[in-house]
């Protein structure tokens, strides 16, 4: 379960979240919908720990994977090989269990030889794979998307897309995805969350969701 409980994010004088309050149970597949600046990526931010709420509480149960910033937190000196150990510790792996997860993720990222090259002269699509196949190589209990599938070609967004549905249809997988397309959300998501300037504006089922969206936006 994920829960943000009387939630106040300021910048400065600016508000960008005021007491806002928002659950995210177990096994639900959430679609945040809103305009630009409407504060989806924000919400995905706090609860993956990006960024820090300026008053209240975000309590996450489960482990994180996040598709958001996919190439940040790689040293460029380093291959791509030793970058999943990097990440791997970032994130509190033992080093016997990023070598588990090694295997899966130079199979997924599929970059050939360049692997064992530095990061510093990989294409950025080639640094997005990698990100990505780390971000979908484990088994999350929670996974958080932002409109992060167009990587690479089309035969390898196919193969993200079928991933991450086969992620989504784990019954006990918690999912927030933010996306601007409605369709999207609609053949993805069960339950939609309607967002408008940092306020929760609307909570229920993902198609009454799209019409209140669709209806007052």
């Amino acid at each position: 379960m994920i829960s943000a409980n009387n939630i106040t994010l300021r910048v400065g004088k600016k508000a960008l979240f005021e007491d806002v309050n928002i659950k995210f149970t177990e096994g639900n597949c959430y679609g945040l919908i809103g305009a630009n600046g409407a504060g989806k990526s924000t919400t995905l931010k706090m609860i993956t720990g990006v960024t820090y709420p300026t008053k209240g509480e975000v309590t996450v149960n489960g482990t994180v994977s996040a598709l958001l910033e996919l190439t940040a937190g790689f040293d460029m000196k380093l291959t791509g090989r030793e970058n999943i150990y990097l990440r791997g510790h970032a994130l509190g792996l033992e080093r016997e269990e990023i070598a588990e997860l090694e295997p899966k993720v130079v199979e997924f990222a599929d970059l050939g030889v360049y692997i064992d090259q530095p990061v510093r002269t990989y294409s950025s699509g080639m640094k997005s794979r990698l990100g990505f196949a780390f971000a979908v190589s484990s088994d999350p209990e929670i996974l958080v998307v932002d409109e992060a599938l167009s990587v690479g070609d089309k035969q390898f967004q196919k193969k993200c897309f079928a991933r991450v549905r086969e992620i989504m249809e784990k019954e006990d997988v918690t999912v927030l995805f933010v996306t601007h397309t409605s369709s999207a959300a609609e053949e993805f998501c069960t339950r939609g969350i309607v967002l408008d300037h940092g306020s929760k504006k609307f909570d229920g089922s993902i198609e009454d969701a799209i019409a209140y969206y669709e209806g007052n936006y």
